[in-house]
């Protein structure tokens, strides 16, 4: 196969160009994962027939992604919220081991990394607040070790202090990017809307709330401060979202896929640019394999195929939180059997034998369904192996099951709130 796929046939040379530079127009460039002048030095040497060349860059690209560190610094006075924010990112639960303590009245002087679970190149660096240490801002930051840091989310309860400030104006000095965050808005207009019941407006608020933060950055000179209303919460709700589509388009392209996957389901759009981000290592997985081949291989699944497939099926429950923990910890929550969370999704019955038919019978009508439904994936003339046409089959169930479980999610917290 590797010969067929190395063929100097231009024919087949020009399809295979033409294939994965029109598979990665498709995505915006805020989107993508892989830097586009690797994708134009990847065409060039398919064009010129180098395909060995083409397969290797394809795998360093692959290796930089999966290997790239991302170390985010979180920084805010006591009681801003940041604990709760660190622990709703990473989804761990306030009780659960390895949470950062929240409602603790801070007293180190240090600062301390929380790994993502799911994501262990994913890591949020807890900051003490700088008015708890008695130093300059650029003090601060160089005692904080600022150069490992991507950049910087300061933390505040509602409203922001001349320390918050400094220290944002020392960060933009030194070239790294900062994210004003406040993490009480729902308990905020809980209050006003009891203490002014026949005024309260919503959205009013929420507008007074930004523009005198903008109008006090300002008068200290930071011009366009990046200030982002959020609930821990409710992450649904607020600007969350729109920080994370901010901090993404700010990320180096490397660095997108580690953080785009280590973040929560919580609206449809986040988990649809899930999908999109593993559809591209997906595509460039099978480049890189050396699996694309003049021959169609449709039916044969080998022993390491099927352990490949379970891997991959793996990591995408696991990405998109319907993985068994996660749905063990729901049915927990819910208090119901953890079955009747499984019975609303198909991802966890993919690899369960029944008496119907077995998981090699399974794997080709999900095969044959998939390419009824999307046709092959590349041009005429080129084939991908099974195994890569029911990892994009896989990702499409997961990403369902996860938009089944958001829903049923919203309802429960929106019967909760009435």
């Amino acid at each position: 196969m590797g010969q067929q796929f190395s063929s100097p046939n231009n024919e087949h040379h020009q399809d295979l160009t033409y294939s994965f530079a029109e598979y990665f127009k498709k995505f915006k460039t805020g989107n993508k994962i892989i830097p586009q002048e690797i994708i134009t030095s990847i065409e060039s040497s398919m064009t010129n027939g180098n395909i060995q060349g083409a397969n290797s860059a394809i795998s360093d690209a692959l290796k930089e992604i999966d290997s790239t560190p991302l170390n985010i610094a979180v920084t805010g006075e006591p009681g801003s919220g940041k604990s709760s924010f660190i622990n709703t990112l990473r989804g761990i639960g306030h009780e659960e081991e390895g949470a950062a303590q929240v409602g603790v009245v801070e007293t180190t002087m240090e600062r301390y990394p929380y790994k993502h679970p799911n994501m262990p190149n994913v890591v949020f660096w807890d900051l003490p607040g700088i008015g708890t240490i008695n130093f300059p801002p650029k003090t601060y930051l160089e005692k904080m070790k600022f150069y490992e840091y991507d950049f910087f989310i300061i933390v505040s309860a509602i409203r922001f202090k001349k320390n918050d400030i400094d220290l944002a104006k020392a960060i933009s000095m030194m070239k790294k990017e900062f994210y004003f965050v406040t993490t009480k808005m729902d308990s905020y207009l809980r209050n006003e809307e009891i203490c002014k019941p026949q005024t309260f407006d919503r959205e009013k608020v929420l507008q007074d709330i930004r523009l005198n933060c903008v109008k006090k950055f300002k008068e200290n000179g930071i011009q366009e401060p990046p200030i982002f209303l959020i609930s821990n919460i409710n992450f649904c709700d607020y600007d969350f979202p729109i920080l994370m589509d901010k901090i993404i388009s700010d990320l180096p392209v490397y660095k997108r896929h580690n953080f785009m996957l280590s973040l929560l389901n919580i609206i449809d759009s986040a988990i649809e640019k899930k999908r999109q981000f593993l559809k591209q290592k997906i595509w460039r997985e099978a480049f890189a394999a050396d699996l694309l081949s003049i021959i169609p291989s449709l039916t044969l699944l080998l022993d390491n195929d099927l352990e490949n497939l379970k891997k991959s099926m793996k990591l995408y429950r696991t990405v998109f939180g319907v993985d068994d923990t996660s749905l063990q910890n729901l049915a927990r929550d819910w208090e119901m059997p953890v079955d009747q969370v499984e019975a609303m999704m198909k991802s966890p019955n993919v690899f369960k034998p029944t008496d119907e038919e077995t998981i090699h019978e399974r794997l080709s009508r999900y095969f044959r369904e998939f390419c009824l439904a999307n046709g092959y994936l590349v041009a005429k003339n080129l084939y991908l192996r099974e195994i890569f046409y029911l990892k994009f089959y896989f990702l499409d169930i997961v990403t369902e099951d996860s938009k089944t479980l958001l829903n049923e999610i919203c309802l429960r917290n929106k019967l909760i709130s009435n």
